[in-house]
């Protein structure tokens, strides 16, 4: 095999290699086990097929070394834009609101089909809502557009969450 041909097929295989480690890092974290098993097993076995070719007369090829790292680097990137794409897992959107706004707001999200929990709360100058919204991943974007569009000027955080009992629709049971 030409060695720019041998170059290009590690630096893919180990950019794939290295994209479904991060992803079966995340499955596991957010108990999808299974999932995040079987992956494993791909992984490994594109693993060891990638450091026997790349160990193979590695001195008279160093740059075999360099093309592995690269795919390394390459497959972090990847992995992580991918894990972002596919926004697996749960994620509390915590925004806080003029009180006034609060209801009205959390009426809204409510009729969209989000769990929204209102709580009273006091700011510097006035009375605020913090309303804490449980969603999948994949709408943390549309829950906060909904409430900016509502409120320019809300403070909004999120945070990853691991719902392990009750709730509304999101939560394992």
């Amino acid at each position: 095999m030409p060695n720019i041909l041998l170059y290009v097929l590690i630096l893919v295989l180990k950019t794939i290699e290295v994209s479904m480690a991060t992803l079966r890092i995340v499955l596991i974290t957010k108990d999808e086990r299974l999932k995040g098993a079987i992956i494993g097993f791909f992984e490994v076995i594109l693993w060891v097929i990638l450091v026997s070719t790349v160990l193979t007369n590695i001195t008279e090829d160093p740059i075999k070394i360099i093309v592995y790292a690269l795919g390394f680097s390459i497959g972090n990137y990847t992995g992580s834009k991918l894990e972002n794409r596919l926004a697996i897992g749960t994620t509390n959107v915590e925004a806080i609101v003029r009180k006034e706004d609060g209801k009205q707001l959390s009426k809204l999200l409510r009729e969209k089909g989000f769990a929204v929990t209102a709580v009273e709360a006091s700011g510097m100058l006035d009375k605020r809502e913090i309303l804490y919204i449980h969603v999948p991943r994949k709408k943390v974007k549309e829950t906060v557009k909904l409430i900016t569009m509502f409120q320019s000027n809300v403070v909004i955080t999120i945070n990853d969450i691991k719902p392990i009992h009750g709730g509304y629709k999101l939560i394992r049971k």
